[in-house]
């Protein structure tokens, strides 16, 4: 063989194998994760799609992305972005409900109007600054 003739070449090709290799399994394992993800198929269909995968793998995910990588897209994209919201939101939410100094206001505010004692008040500061 050529690869025995230089072994630089011999390394090459097992660092190439090895990689092709990485990357199969990491396709066979997302296209398992998104047919199971998948709403828009029952479940006779997710085991069949299943079954294909695993049975016969080169095939079945080539087939797969064929017939349904537009779709798995799609699924990626909407995750992404409910994601994205969902974290936005949570920023929108932290930054708004304001800070100590908010909280210190108020609960002078509340002693001011009598709501809450001088000793409400020093305890909840306490609390709040520790």
């Amino acid at each position: 063989m050529l690869s025995y003739d230089y072994p630089l070449l011999g390394v090459f090709w097992t660092m190439l194998w090895w990689f092709l290799l990485f990357a199969w399994i990491l396709l066979l394992f997302r296209v398992l994760t998104d047919i199971f993800r998948s709403h828009d198929i029952g479940g006779v269909a997710k085991a069949l799609w299943t079954i294909f995968v695993v049975i016969i793998p080169w095939l079945g995910v080539l087939v797969y992305l064929i017939a349904r990588g537009g779709s798995m897209m799609d699924r990626d994209q909407k995750s992404a972005e409910a994601h994205d919201q969902a974290f936005r939101s949570y920023v929108q939410d932290v930054a708004s409900s304001g800070g100590t100094a908010d909280e210190l206001a108020k609960l002078a505010d509340l002693q001011a109007r009598g709501v809450i004692t001088d000793a409400e008040f020093a305890q909840q500061k306490a609390k709040l600054l520790a």
